[in-house]
């Protein structure tokens, strides 16, 4: 009896001949050929015996079991809870001036004659803008684990050129030998970069070279939401199909004039007509229709719903509030979810990038004196209340002076606006006696010392 070789085997050899002929190139190829191979294999799996079914490994930063052959539908952004959870920390980022810094006087002060400036606030790459590149940095770390940066230099001047963000599965990370091997068409990149070359932004980790997307820890939670969302579409297609049986129980033995067959037409036949729209359909014979009510599962399933959306929130760090749940909140508790959500979500990635972009950019000599930072006075820019309230506490504080904060309003300055002012209720306690002598009152003047006064007059 013939024995096929096994898929498996064939790609094997496969990838290794066009590694051989192509090198670093073969990356694609390989992709391809294992696409075609799986898509194979899905009818030799049927037409031989049932296999059983296999519980997928541990998949770092892959989610490709939400979707398709094609990629089409079932994603993980599909999941409305997903999908805002993304957008809403990655324009977060994106919604940040990126400020890169050098030390002067004492104190940093923005850069802006340096390429870096131009390259983090307008244009990182040739055909993207500040915003969408991190935009887009973000939700790899989210979604696939990793966001890998190459710096590309220019050779007449020695400075960075362009800042390129590699695409998804472009990128294979050696952690033994700490290279990264890349093979963007796209992007027009390709090679072995050493570690010191590329800019990694990491999510979650656990050797502290590789992270983790948030999916792999999330992929039950997402089935669930997944499954529930087909469920809900199937219940709810065409306005919500009738369901109930039809049966005869008009004679003793049997179903009478209707046999078993003939009463399967009559079932098919209505539930073709209650799928088509129709709301009355008429019933032949003796033939009775009961309708099913909703079982306490079925009552119960859209609010098991609710508790999807709070887990997969869990899992990236956001507050249920701001995936618009309907969780009743007062005005105190939305402010502390915004507090929580800047301090405990939005500030570690923010950190996390300045980290990896002062670590590879800049030189161990210049790291006291260079800095990269996220200007996070973005974050009230559309919150006038709580802008106001911060402007007005600095000034108060010594902090910032009028002309400050005109100058970032993008106002003209006014006269003694320079003046650093403080609150008047604070002043220093050693001048306590001193203020205390200027502001003592004089004694006042009686009656009687204006006698005696007249009288040592009149005695002269």
């Amino acid at each position: 009896m013939r024995q096929d070789v096994p898929q498996c085997a064939k790609a094997h050899f496969f990838c290794i001949f066009l590694f051989c002929i192509f090198g670093t190139k073969s990356i694609i190829y390989m992709g391809i050929w294992q696409n075609i191979v799986k898509f194979f294999r899905r009818s030799t799996d049927t037409e031989g015996t049932v296999s059983a079914p296999q519980t997928p490994g541990p998949r770092t930063g892959d989610y490709t079991q939400f979707f398709n052959f094609f990629g089409t539908a079932n994603t993980a952004l599909s999941v409305a809870t997903v999908y805002r959870c993304v957008q809403l920390l990655s324009e977060s980022v994106a919604n940040l001036p990126f400020l890169y810094m050098r030390l002067k006087d004492g104190i940093f002060v923005e850069d802006t004659n340096s390429r870096l400036h131009y390259l983090l606030t307008v244009q990182p790459d040739f055909t993207k803008s500040a915003f969408d590149f991190w935009k887009e940095a973000v939700e790899n770390v989210l979604l696939e684990g990793n966001a890998y940066i190459v710096p590309v230099y220019n050779m007449a001047t020695l400075e960075i050129d362009r800042l390129v963000l590699c695409g998804r599965n472009t990128v294979n990370h050696d952690v033994y030998n700490d290279t990264y091997m890349i093979s963007d068409t796209i992007n027009g990149i390709y090679g072995v970069y050493d570690e010191s070359e590329i800019i990694h932004i990491k999510g979650h980790t656990i050797n502290g070279k590789h992270g983790v997307s948030v999916l792999e820890y999330a992929r039950q939670t997402l089935d669930i939401a997944l499954t529930g969302d087909r469920e809900t579409l199937k219940r709810f297609a065409n306005g919500g199909n009738v369901r109930g049986i039809v049966s005869n129980d008009k004679t003793t033995t049997g179903f009478g004039e209707y046999q078993d067959k003939e009463l399967e037409k009559t079932a098919e036949s209505m539930d073709s007509r209650f799928q088509n729209g129709e709301r009355i359909v008429s019933l032949p014979g003796q033939v009775d229709f009961k309708q099913i009510s909703l079982s306490s599962t079925d009552m119960q399933f859209l609010e098991s719903r609710k508790f999807t959306v709070r887990d997969i929130c869990r899992f990236f760090g956001v507050h249920p509030s701001f995936v618009f749940d309907d969780t009743s909140n007062n005005y105190k508790s939305a402010e502390m979810a915004n507090v929580a959500f800047l301090s405990n979500t939005l500030n570690p990635l923010l950190r996390n990038i300045e980290n990896e972009m002062l670590r590879k950019l800049i030189a161990p000599t210049l790291c006291c004196k260079r800095k990269f930072e996220f200007d996070r006075r973005g974050l009230y820019a559309s919150d006038l209340d709580s802008k106001v309230k911060y402007q007005a506490a600095t000034i108060a504080a010594g902090i910032y002076t009028v002309n400050d904060w005109r100058k970032l309003e993008n106002r003209q300055p006014i006269e003694g606006g320079d003046k650093i002012l403080v609150s008047a209720n604070l002043r220093d306690i050693a001048n306590e006696a001193a203020v205390k002598q200027q502001t003592e009152p004089e004694p006042k003047k009686t009656k009687k010392d204006d006698k005696n006064k007249d009288g040592d007059q009149d005695d002269e």
